[in-house]
């Protein structure tokens, strides 16, 4: 299968060179990959372009944003700049960070559960981070959630949830759309990635209310919001953070914020969390 992978990257001089060496030695390579340098003042350009000097199927192109790491927006609009320079002539497309390393055989794996499935819209491995000298996984989500540093889509699937969108939220958005269209959603626990730089580290402060406003625009409704807000920010050790997904939430419905979904999108979306919900609470 042909894999095309896009890579937005900020300032990534300290990690982005291992990224691209452990694509280099894949098993299966893939057939383009484009890194978008996004407005870097580092040595990130510099480092990619010597990758580029070697690989025929490596690129660069070099974007323009504002220096803030605001999640979500920042990086789909970088993806899509990387998008718009590639043909249409794959099978997967790839949203890589640019601060992971994987296992040789990474990309083959991916395609094989593709191949072996013509149902499969989305697949991923799982993100492990360093903690006192042991790699260890990093369990912000649920298990069954691909996480947005690693996001594979079967092309079809890919057009019929809309592509990606430019929103905090959006790898979640994405496998909610994608289950609206009936699509299968496989995380591979047996493919454990490198996260180097752990999620959210450079965020800054004014990214803390983007997540309610997400959840605003999936259209979860106050109920759902809140569960999903306690245990966000549970996981995170944070009892701030959940004061800030809610005011972000109220803010989004105040300003009446454009929703991410349609409404029959939107009550499928609920239907799916409170069957979720229900099932932890009866196991």
């Amino acid at each position: 299968m042909d894999i095309y992978i896009i890579i937005p990257a900020h300032n990534e001089e300290d990690y982005i060179g291992k990224t691209l060496e452990s694509l280099a030695q894949q098993t299966l390579l893939p057939k383009a990959l484009v890194v978008v340098n996004d407005n870097s003042s580092d040595a990130t350009q510099n480092i990619v372009e010597t990758y580029a000097s070697k690989y025929t199927w490596l690129s660069i192109v070099n974007s323009k944003s504002s220096d803030q790491h605001l999640p979500g927006s920042k990086i789909i609009h970088a993806f899509n700049k990387g998008l718009e320079t590639l043909d249409n002539n794959y099978n997967i497309i790839c949203k890589f960070d640019a601060d992971l390393i994987f296992p040789k055989d990474y990309l083959e794996k991916i395609a094989g559960h593709f191949q072996s499935n013509p149902k499969l819209g989305m697949a991923s491995g799982f993100c492990y981070i360093k903690k006192n000298n042991a790699w260890v996984l990093e369990n912000l989500t649920n298990k069954d959630h691909i996480r947005g540093a690693l996001k594979a889509y079967r092309k079809e699937c890919f057009n019929q949830i809309g592509q990606l969108k430019a929103s905090m939220g959006w790898d979640t958005v994405d496998e909610l759309l994608a289950k609206y269209y009936n699509w299968d959603i496989l995380t591979d626990e047996t493919l454990h990635i490198k996260h180097l730089k752990p999620t959210g580290q450079s965020y800054n402060k004014a990214s803390k209310y983007l997540q309610g406003e997400a959840m605003y625009k999936m259209r979860y409704h106050f109920w759902i919001t809140l569960i999903s807000a306690l245990k966000l920010a549970y996981k995170k050790g944070s009892f701030q953070l959940f004061t800030d997904y809610m005011s972000g939430y109220f803010r989004a419905k105040s300003n009446q914020v454009d929703f991410l979904v349609s409404k029959a999108e939107g009550k499928f979306i609920r239907d799916l969390r409170w069957k979720g919900i229900k099932d932890k609470f009866l196991k």
